[in-house]
């Protein structure tokens, strides 16, 4: 498996391969998969995993955290591109290679459970913290309530990702490739034109709403 993303790209070391080793397996076959199996798929011994980690759970801890820094490192890059005037074309083209990161996050909430809900609640805190980094560099719209909108944009697109893999699955559920293509050719246009445009041609139902609650102008 290719490195699964810009944070430790220079950490070649045994345990940063198991672990990558570990989100391919969790991506493509669910939690269930057995630390034989990881092994297997690293080409070393279940004991080498064992002895790097100590146990399955805290394999899947570490894989946790990779995961989430992907992300994180991926949006805030994508804002300082933006930002630069450069293009996200190239994103696009390798989306492919974005396949495990992928599948590991519908493979968590699939899961569901505890682990799941702290997955997702470390998600809308990285949201908050790029949603901010945009709001600073003019890419985006400040909102009257920051962590709400993150929340909400972190949920939906979670949402969006799990119902259109349980819709819609790949014919083969481990060609993970073929999830993140048939995700992007689904759902980033609209997604793109919806974040964009907007969908309303008025503001009257904002301001309809806003009269119902406390003060909440757009942060500064």
């Amino acid at each position: 498996m290719r490195s699964t993303g810009p944070v430790e790209d220079a950490d070649k070391t045994s345990r940063a391969r198991l672990r990558d080793a570990a989100i391919l397996c969790f991506a493509r076959d669910g939690f269930g998969a057995s630390v034989r199996s990881i092994a297997t798929e690293a080409g070393v011994s279940a004991g080498l995993i064992i002895h790097h980690f100590g146990s399955k759970q805290a394999l899947r801890e570490a894989c946790d955290s990779q995961v989430l820094a992907i992300i994180r490192e991926t949006k805030q890059q994508s804002i300082r591109e933006v930002t630069a005037g450069k293009s996200l074309l190239h994103r696009f083209a390798a989306a492919d290679e974005q396949g495990p990161l992928l599948g590991y996050i519908v493979r968590s909430l699939q899961d569901g459970g505890p682990v799941a809900a702290t997955f997702i609640e470390h998600l809308v805190a990285d949201a908050v913290a790029y949603c901010a980094d945009g709001v600073r560099a003019g890419l985006l719209h400040p909102s009257r309530d920051e962590p709400a909108r993150a929340r909400y944009l972190t949920l939906s697109a979670m949402g969006a990702l799990l119902l259109e893999i349980q819709l819609r699955p790949p014919a083969d559920p481990a060609d993970l490739s073929a999830l993140v293509r048939e995700f992007m050719s689904t759902s980033y246009l609209p997604m793109l034109e919806l974040y964009t445009q907007g969908v309303f041609t008025t503001s009257r139902l904002l301001d309809d709403y806003l009269l119902t609650v406390p003060d909440r102008s757009p942060a500064e």
